[in-house]
């Protein structure tokens, strides 16, 4: 009698269905009435990947057509997945691809605002609704229609491994399959190594390596061609130096100091923003774990540290990979949940709702309109540092989150043992 759905539960679903469609239509309007040549490039890119594979034609050799002329640059099993792509129209395709990717999104939103979502309770649809058309408007998940990604495939995959509490499938086995699709998610498998799940990165390595052998056997050559060819190919992802790189790398090329200099620079930033990332993220997913064990696995606190891990991993992916592009920062759905936990402190809501402003508004192309040879030397010189104003704030953000974030939730959480203590042993009470 529980699962029945009463019809004021069904009108309930259908409004939070229609808010999530209401404010993601102007999104899918614009991107598809784009120009064609500019209309989800990437998803061209995989659908002609596709192709190729049943052609038999090398993967790692075609260009899209003009004026993009795009390569390939995932790994052989992403051109796997996409040959169902190439079996649809192009216009059905753009549409199949619209459909999937908010799924993804309004999987990761229910991870990401798991608690905010169970706290409206029998509303939580409308809330989800609401939540899916605010987070649809970030830059780095509009880009996802925009551009045709697969951002937020990955980013669903890896939250869902590291946060559902008892998973039907093996631990890792999410991470391994979309470390496979795009090399990018295997940092979670660091993330696994440090916060003491070694039988998870043990399933995520053995998942990735044998989906790779597998993809070797169904595409030997593809496959050589990738593994000692295109992977090693700076050249396949575009210019690095572009506003739209916004990892570490990205942000030292514009300096245009010499490449020996910037490659020095490069490495010590990011050995020292991975070391003390990382340190982070495990202490984040250590202190969930032990407010699970000493208070119990459904506490809000434990999983809000947890998600906090996994969104800092997700930071530090964007920050130490050579090309990160806006739309890579897809992450930061998870950054807003970490920061909203189940909505209860307004002084996170009041961050959260700042962080998400910062990643809606153009801030980064503001910073390359300041940089021209027209403008003074000071206003360049700002124009620098607020166009690297997403990588810039993903580095603030991690330790946000790794620090101030958590040290609020050991706070919480060690009143709420004191409590749990004073009300075991009779204290302020009329017990004997």
């Amino acid at each position: 009698m529980g699962g029945r759905r009463t019809i004021s539960d069904v009108a309930i679903l259908a409004a939070g269905i229609a808010i999530a469609a209401a404010a993601i239509a102007p999104i899918v309007v614009h991107g598809l009435t784009n120009p064609p040549d500019q209309r989800m490039v990437d998803l061209d890119v995989y659908r002609t990947s596709g192709w190729m594979v049943l052609r038999g034609s090398p993967v790692y050799d075609f260009l899209t057509q003009p004026p993009q002329l795009l390569p390939f640059t995932y790994p052989p099993f992403a051109a796997v997945l996409a040959v169902p792509l190439a079996l649809l129209s192009w216009p059905l395709a753009q549409w199949v691809w619209v459909i999937l990717v908010y799924a993804a999104l309004t999987i990761t939103v229910r991870y990401a605002f798991r608690d905010l979502i169970r706290r409206t309770g029998r509303w939580g649809p409308i809330t989800t609704g609401a939540l899916v058309g605010a987070t649809a408007h970030l830059m780095p998940v509009s880009d996802q229609i925009r551009f045709g990604q697969v951002d937020l495939f990955l980013v669903a995959l890896c939250v869902a491994d590291c946060v559902t509490p008892s998973p039907r499938w093996p631990r890792g086995l999410l991470i391994g399959l979309a470390t496979a699709i795009k090399l990018v998610p295997g940092v979670f498998l660091i993330y696994l190594l440090i916060s003491g799940r070694r039988q998870a990165a043990g399933n995520a390595l053995l998942t990735a390596a044998a989906v790779t052998l597998g993809t070797f056997v169904l595409l030997p050559q593809d496959s050589i061609d990738f593994w000692f060819g295109a992977l090693f190919d700076n050249g396949r992802v575009g210019a690095n130096n572009g506003t739209t790189n916004q990892a570490i790398k990205g942000m030292l090329l514009r300096l245009y100091w010499p490449d020996a200099v910037t490659s020095l620079v490069w490495v010590a930033l990011v050995a020292l923003i991975a070391f003390y990332g990382f340190r982070l993220a495990r202490r984040a997913s250590l202190l969930g774990d032990s407010i699970s064990v000493s208070m119990g696995s459904g506490r809000p606190e434990a999983y809000n540290a947890e998600l906090t891990g996994v969104a800092i991993t997700g930071l530090l992916a964007v920050l130490i990979s050579p090309v990160a592009w806006i739309h890579h920062l897809s992450w930061i759905v998870l950054v807003l949940g970490a920061l909203v936990g189940n909505g209860r402190e307004l002084r996170r809501c009041i961050i959260a709702g700042v962080v998400w402003l910062f990643f809606v508004l153009p801030v980064p192309w503001w910073g390359s309109a300041l940089i021209g040879p027209q403008h003074a030397a000071i206003t360049r010189f700002f124009g620098r540092i607020v166009q690297d104003g997403y990588g810039l704030g993903a580095v603030v953000l991690v330790f946000v989150l790794g620090a101030w974030l958590v040290y609020g939730l050991c706070e919480v959480s060690q009143a709420d043992r004191k409590d749990v203590s004073r009300s075991a042993f009779g204290v302020d009470t009329l017990s004997p």
